[in-house]
């Protein structure tokens, strides 16, 4: 039986400007799964493959939508919304078909049922970048929060904590100028195939 307590209350209270100490991301990731049971392993590993870009396709949300996790539902179900509105912002921007390139599964949510669609637009029409990649992260972390609201000592708390320290690693690894150096190049290279477009990968 999982000791959902101890666990939690051995996490530190991260906020998306939290700085790592001596302990990297994988050491708490790596500590977690010790304490847990073989199925919620499972099911961890199964969200931090959802953490993983290059996992992310139809059949890895297909099987989140389905998944008996209320999280990795909601968590993933917010997170392909999201994708899909990038992708469509781009399209636009091109002259494109809106839907060209878009994630399309059986089990998604339908736009009417995506509240957070305005606030997502809105944020992709800044333009600075970085702003952007911010913007989405904070509404990610929001999400988060909503999700695990009504949750305290259970495996959603968990993971929840380790989508936000995903999220605080990855702006940890990149201080300003490192990233916009980063988003720069790839907008350069999207700038070779569709000239005069900015747009960063997701």
């Amino acid at each position: 039986m999982n000791n959902y307590e101890y666990i939690i209350a051995s996490l530190p209270d991260i906020s998306q400007d939290w700085k790592f100490g001596e302990t990297a991301p994988q050491d708490y990731i790596d500590w977690i799964l010790e304490q847990c049971s073989r199925k919620d392993r499972k099911t961890i590993g199964f969200m931090l493959d959802g953490l993983d870009d290059g996992k992310l396709d139809a059949g890895f949300y297909e099987a989140a939508l389905s998944h008996d996790n209320r999280f990795i539902r909601e968590y993933f179900s917010f997170d392909l919304n999201v994708r899909n509105a990038k992708v469509r912002y781009l399209n636009t921007a091109l002259g494109r078909p809106a839907e060209k390139d878009a994630v399309s599964i059986s089990v998604v949510k339908t736009e009417e049922e995506f509240p957070e669609a305005v606030a997502v637009e809105s944020v992709l029409a800044l333009t600075d970048i970085l702003a952007r990649e911010k913007g989405l992260d904070d509404l990610m972390w929001n999400k988060i929060d909503s999700i695990t609201l009504f949750n305290y000592f259970d495996i959603n708390v968990i993971l929840g904590f380790i989508a936000k320290l995903h999220i605080v690693a990855r702006w940890y690894r990149l201080d300003e100028q490192t990233g916009r150096e980063m988003f720069r190049k790839l907008v350069d290279e999207v700038r070779g195939t569709f000239k005069g477009v900015e747009y960063e990968s997701a």
